[in-house]
């Protein structure tokens, strides 16, 4: 018997005990390798001592002060790291305690940046189908999993949808690459003049989409051509790194690998790698100048914004991520684990598609290769591949709705970013014996 009420209540879970590095262990010894870094948070594993000292100093001195009391040195020391690594022109950090946080005060700033330039009728939002946003109730309006979405439906605000980038299933026939990304991206400018330039305010969008679709990267030239549209039509573009930022896809944040910078970039998860809650919203100067000159205040905030314990200990994680080249392992464990997926995988009759950077990678399940049609949703294919894995001692991120918030299975994988190459083979030999037990039940 439990008083919590756990995500699924009526499925029993085993009791986690300790870490050790890219290891969980659960209260009958049981060492899992975390491949999936939970929901690809622990990006420095588990209990790493530097990280616990740092905790521990820094609650010594202080653990917690109101922001509209006080600022505090780690707050301004983790901004100002922030700051000095993020894409240009995104000078100002807004902290949080989470992701869905982190979208709820991007949503809320832009809205707050057109009433401060006297443009009051920007206030729609434009996101894409099959990404994944947050849980509150305004990410979640902006979210495009329908899976999440629909029991909430009537709580939602307006938010206009358009096709995501999908390399593997949404090119047409003969069509390019190139030709299919442009054309998905042309469809947001087709939805702005449709709802019309003076009442649009964002865009928001996953550089790399995560639980969604599984590590679904955009293709060559996609997110340029947004860029472009954005900056036609003043239409903020808002990036959702929470997942795939951080160092997750090989650069601190993701849309460095696309060649641009964004008005505003939600990040967590990697931030304080598990070891804390946080989140943060980097910030443009011309939205954090129009609200500094304008009312003076941003209108919104929560009681743990800023913590000084979260900071000092996110600080402490990005510290040890560049002090020990870790971005780097990532880049190269991360190319020596796509070389075995594909090695392994790639005639596989039930994988359809390898994709990912870094150490971001999924696997996108199918019935049959040629046709690529999936498995019937009623099989739970993505379920089963989840218990089999872990009783298997590997923990792995599978979910279902891939293609389009009801069929479709994939399985992410995104482990610390100190797993080494010989822990490599352990994983790909896992997760093929998971595949084939999964499927034969």
């Amino acid at each position: 018997m439990t008083a919590v009420l756990h995500r699924l209540p009526r499925l029993p879970l085993p009791t986690a005990v300790s870490g050790e590095g890219c290891y969980l262990i659960d209260a009958d010894g049981k060492r899992y390798f975390d491949g999936s870094s939970g929901a690809a948070v622990s990006s420095l594993g588990h209990q790493h001592p530097e990280i616990i000292e740092a905790m521990i100093d820094q609650i010594k001195r202080l653990s917690y002060a109101h922001s509209s009391f006080f600022t505090t040195e780690p707050m301004e020391q983790l901004g100002d790291f922030l700051a000095a690594h993020a894409p240009e022109g995104l000078d100002k950090v807004y902290f949080v305690s989470g992701g869905s946080e982190a979208v709820e005060a991007a949503l809320k700033l832009a809205r707050q940046y057109f009433l401060e330039v006297n443009k009051p009728s920007k206030h729609l939002f434009i996101a894409r189908k099959q990404s994944y946003h947050g849980n509150t109730l305004g990410a979640l309006s902006a979210g495009g999993n329908m899976w999440r979405r629909i029991p909430f439906e009537p709580l939602l605000l307006k938010t206009t949808h358009i096709s995501e980038c999908n390399a593997y299933r949404g090119p047409n026939p003969g069509e390019s690459l190139e030709d299919y990304g442009q054309r998905v991206a042309n469809e947001l400018e087709t939805q702005i003049l449709a709802l019309g330039p003076d009442n649009v305010a964002g865009f928001l969008a996953e550089p790399v989409v995560g639980a969604t679709m599984g590590c679904v990267p955009a293709v060559k030239g996609y997110f340029k051509r947004i860029h472009d549209i954005c900056k036609k039509y003043d239409v903020l573009l808002i990036l959702d790194e929470v997942m795939c930022g951080m160092g997750r896809t090989g650069t601190l944040f993701a849309c460095e690998q696309e060649g641009i910078s964004a008005d505003l970039i939600t990040i967590a998860k990697g931030l304080g790698a598990g070891y804390v809650p946080i989140g943060a919203v980097m910030i443009s100067n011309r939205i954090y100048d129009a609200i500094v000159n304008g009312t003076g205040y941003f209108q919104h905030g929560h009681t743990y914004i800023g913590h000084a314990l979260a900071c000092a200990t996110s600080l402490k994680v990005q510290q040890i991520i560049q002090r020990d080249n870790l971005l780097a392992n990532v880049r190269n464990v991360g190319e020596a684990l796509s070389t075995q997926l594909k090695s392994r995988f790639a005639n596989h009759p039930h994988v359809g598609d390898i994709r990912g950077r870094g150490l971001f990678w999924g696997l996108e399940l199918v019935q049959d290769r040629a046709s690529k049609a999936p498995f019937l949703s009623s099989k739970g294919l993505n379920g089963k591949v989840k218990k089999i894995a872990k009783s298997h001692g590997l923990l792995c991120y599978p979910m279902g709705g891939t293609i389009d918030g009801q069929q479709g299975d994939h399985i992410m994988l995104a482990p610390p970013f100190i797993m080494r190459e010989n822990q490599i083979e352990f994983v790909v030999d896992t997760l093929e014996k998971t595949i084939n037990e999964a499927v034969a039940l």
